[in-house]
């Protein structure tokens, strides 16, 4: 049996999973379910020029020194979702909101391994735009949470619908409770680990100090 620990290098993510459950280097993973069309659009962001990295266990896109877009899988489908999404024009009408807390569509969703190849100009184009942001430096109005969260934070609920609603449905105290120990590092890697050490007390409910 292969140890479950998630990756950090995205090419892994491709032959065994991400890590991060029980179906990791098994035949039940859901990478095997969608490797063509994922294999599809990491050829479609290498191609651009974008730098691959493995970040919350799934490969991540950058340019200019910014997270352009994150892939996923699921039972169901795969996605390829934009980091700032606020930004995107979204001239195709094609995303959609990973769930009812994300605060902008964000994602473009596939349910068959043909459908890369199918939108590819339009996957390039959505991409290409997300690269001029970067090149020019701009990022979105930045909205006012009651808790003041850590960039970190709100990075890995945008890649990661499952956590976003799992937080959104802690109490304010925990919200401040997780901001503030995450916010209390002074390293971004060591918030970015603190994140995922929380991962599980998220998941259970929990605040940062509970057992």
């Amino acid at each position: 049996m292969v140890e479950r620990k998630m990756i950090t290098d995205p090419n892994i993510f491709f032959e065994l999973g991400c890590g991060r459950c029980d179906r990791y280097a098994t035949p039940e993973c859901t990478t095997r379910t969608w490797l063509e069309g994922i294999l599809d659009l990491r050829r479609i962001c290498r191609d651009l020029g974008l730098e691959e990295v493995a970040k919350w266990g799934h490969p991540t896109y950058m340019h200019a020194g910014r997270n352009i877009a994150i892939m996923g899988t699921f039972k169901e489908n795969y996605r390829l979702t934009f980091m700032n999404a606020a930004l995107m024009k979204d001239a195709e009408g094609i995303l959609q909101r990973q769930g009812e807390n994300t605060r902008h569509p964000d994602m473009i969703f596939f349910t068959s391994n043909s459908q890369v190849k199918e939108m590819e100009p339009i996957i390039r184009a959505y991409l290409q735009e997300a690269m001029g942001y970067a090149e020019q430096g701009l990022k979105p109005e930045k909205v006012v949470h009651e808790v003041d969260m850590p960039d970190e934070l709100i990075d890995a609920l945008d890649s990661d619908p499952e956590l976003a609603e799992a937080f959104e449905a802690l109490t304010p105290g925990r919200q401040r409770g997780y901001a503030y120990a995450i916010n209390s590092a002074k390293q971004s890697k060591t918030r970015y680990d603190r994140i995922e050490k929380f991962r599980d007390k998220i998941f259970a409910g929990k605040g940062p100090l509970e057992r």
